[in-house]
């Protein structure tokens, strides 16, 4: 199993102990998700605590902690049920705000990021889903910045965010990963106008339209055509998000499945006690400690060998985690009959929030065929 030292053991039962405090109960969970599946109150109370800049580095008012302890704090605050479901693409941003930006735009968004501010990154297009690089999002060159045309869709955070990390196509070659750049984009932008979308999990993402929206040089990110290399080299930091989330999301549903079975009886005895489900839960208790072994040797590694990219062991974890947890909480749900369907019981929100990972950060039949292709299949 994951050994854990005594320092990373406190900081996991500190964020534990938090999320028992503060959402531990349905109510209380209701109070903060009013507006929405991101509580800024309750965000900035994490930060209060240091750990919105967990990752940030110590010179950028950050904690500078590893991947590891990334990790731990993901998959406790999902485990606890924390409604910040903005977290994933802030970090996510955040970490190349750190590695790409200019020591100005660095001061400025990182310690946005460490007070609690959320960030958006604007990749997906209309017709640039899975094939990211065939964005089409105009940078036109201009005197003293760029001007930006375009449409941008999917884009979580959006309306919540201080920043957006635009990724733009300022060059048109032959080769469709050549001629992208990303521009750091403040709310408020003129020439942005952002409309969100309504979906299952409610108004998570938005489309962002750009017309004559000015940029000035001092707002690129990065290195101008350079932006899809730049892109690759955030990887590993971003699945192992998506897979440290899912972990505690898919924890979290095979323990209150677990409680709901102990207690549930028919036929005079725990329904848990019957094969069908017994076998079930062995099943999926097998499979969650599997992903949490992939999830923290790959975080362990990208600690160990901060500058080199994992691309098997990264879109492992991202398909590994997901899958389960979408099975995990399906199954819950129809474990728990009727009562999974209802808003009495938390399952069907569990569900709901597993059911588009799947989706989103490089669908999973794009993971299978980076995995495969690793294999040169």
């Amino acid at each position: 199993m994951v050994e854990f030292t005594p320092e990373q053991q406190s900081f996991a039962q500190a964020v534990r102990d938090f999320c028992a405090r503060e959402v531990g109960t349905r109510e209380q969970r209701a109070k903060y998700t009013q507006d929405g599946p991101h509580s800024e109150e309750l965000y900035r109370k994490m930060a209060d605590l240091g750990w919105a800049g967990i990752i940030v580095g110590e010179e950028y008012g950050g904690a500078g902690a590893g991947n590891v302890e990334l990790c731990i704090f993901l998959e406790e605050a999902l485990h606890g049920m924390a409604p910040v479901g903005g977290i994933g693409p802030t970090f996510i941003t955040a970490a190349a705000y750190e590695r790409f930006a200019s020591e100005e735009l660095k001061k400025e968004v990182l310690a946005n990021v460490v007070k609690g501010d959320s960030l958006s990154i604007a990749m997906s297009e209309p017709e640039a889903g899975s094939d990211v690089a065939n964005l089409s999002c105009k940078a036109e060159k201009v005197d003293g910045g760029w001007k930006i045309n375009g449409q941008k869709t999917w884009i979580s955070n959006a309306a919540i965010a201080s920043s957006i990390l635009l990724i733009a196509r300022t060059e048109r070659t032959d080769k469709k990963h050549e001629g992208i750049t990303q521009f750091h984009v403040p709310a408020g932008t003129k020439g942005l106008e952002i409309v969100p979308i309504e979906t299952l999990g409610g108004r998570e993402q938005n489309d962002l339209y750009f017309t004559d929206c000015f940029i000035p040089d001092e707002y690129v990110v990065g290195q101008v055509n350079q932006g899809w290399w730049q892109l690759m080299a955030g990887l590993n930091t971003e699945r192992l998000i998506l897979g440290a989330m899912q972990l505690g999301l898919a924890e979290r549903s095979f323990d209150d499945t677990l409680k709901f079975i102990t207690e549930r009886k028919q036929f005079g005895k725990p329904v848990g006690t019957f094969q069908a489900l017994r076998h079930r839960m062995a099943d999926h208790a097998t499979e969650i400690a599997c992903t949490k072994l992939l999830v923290y040797d790959l975080a362990a590694k990208a600690d160990a060998n901060p500058t080199q990219m994992f691309p098997r062991e990264a879109s492992m974890v991202k398909l590994k985690s997901t899958e389960v947890s979408k099975a995990m909480t399906i199954d819950g749900m129809q474990m728990m009959g009727g009562y999974g369907y209802t808003k009495e019981f938390d399952a069907e929100a569990l569900m709901r929030s597993a059911i588009i990972s799947t989706v989103y950060g490089g669908t999973n039949e794009i993971q299978r065929d980076i995995i495969g292709k690793t294999y040169g299949l």
